[in-house]
């Protein structure tokens, strides 16, 4: 059963929205990787405006996802990519299906 997850909002810079799409398609290989990533969802909620979702079991796995590999390369592309630092909120699941 998942507990906990990360809500990532990333802001694509003017004519990198594509690139954003792109990278988020391929982050899903390294995600694949990790085993106490439950979910793991790539999203696009607008024209520049995209988002990450992923739910965990404990924090253990969410620490775990957050030094491996997605967000190392998301801090190595965020400058060239986003216009401002993406936004790491870390949630809890009240419910879950």
């Amino acid at each position: 059963m998942v507990k906990v997850g990360l809500l990532v909002r990333l802001e694509a810079k003017p004519g990198k929205e594509q690139a954003v799409a792109d990278f988020l398609r391929g982050g899903l290989a390294l995600v694949l990787e990790e085993p106490a990533t439950a979910t793991w969802y790539g999203v696009q909620l607008g024209p520049s405006t995209f988002g990450i979702f992923d739910t965990f079991p404990d924090d253990a796995g969410r620490q775990a996802h957050l030094g491996g590999k997605v967000a190392a390369a998301l801090m190595a592309h965020a400058e060239e990519l986003f216009s401002a630092p993406p936004a790491i909120e870390m949630v809890d699941i009240l419910a879950a299906k």
